[in-house]
């Protein structure tokens, strides 16, 4: 397949976004891949915000990170990503080049997957976000919504991102249209 599919296609928006030195969040940490990936992409000049509500993730993430030696770059948060400008430095605040959301739930075989993403702190999130975004930087979501907190927080996210102005914003909605089983898409927020 020549297409990249939605994994692949996150990280090359953040790649086109991201440099070394730059100020990032991981609003959802989960296992810490995106964490990961930021933290390479932004070297030991940058700083990686990542957040959690799960200690289970945090911790996660945190081993992912000191296994690659790259724990150095990362602040890691245990709390929600509609916190984000409480756990900002002053001098990164209107100064971050990317962001990711991974939504839904923590994958693994014994996770709760009752534990779950919500469209309300989701759009605090990406208010805090895009009040702190430099001029193009990127925010780029992959939208689970194979479940029923999913489906809830994509009906809201839609309206919400769809509405925002096209002269201080352009919206990507990325997906494959045939595929069975809901499966995610992105969306991608470039500051003007």
């Amino acid at each position: 397949m020549k297409l990249s599919g939605v994994l692949p296609f996150a990280r090359e928006l953040l790649m086109k976004t991201v440099s070394k030195g730059a100020i990032v969040v991981d609003a959802t940490a989960g296992n810490g891949h995106d964490t990961l990936f930021l933290a390479k992409l932004v070297g030991e000049n940058g700083k990686v915000y990542s957040f959690d509500i799960q200690e289970k993730a945090i911790k996660s993430t945190q081993a992912r990170l000191e296994n690659e030696g790259v724990e150095k770059q990362v602040k890691l948060i245990h709390d929600s990503h509609d916190h984000l400008t409480a756990h900002l430095e002053q001098n990164h605040h209107k100064n971050i080049s990317g962001a990711i959301f991974n939504l839904g739930y923590l994958p693994g075989p014994d996770t709760d997957k009752n534990v779950v993403t919500a469209a309300e702190s989701t759009i605090i999130a990406l208010h805090h976000l895009m009040e702190n975004l430099l001029p193009e930087g990127m925010i780029v979501l992959v939208v689970y919504h194979g479940h029923e907190g999913g489906k809830r927080e994509k009906e809201a996210l839609l309206p919400f991102v769809r509405g925002l102005r096209q002269d201080e914003y352009h919206v990507l909605e990325y997906q494959f249209t045939n595929q069975r089983n809901n499966p995610p898409f992105i969306i991608a927020i470039e500051k003007r």
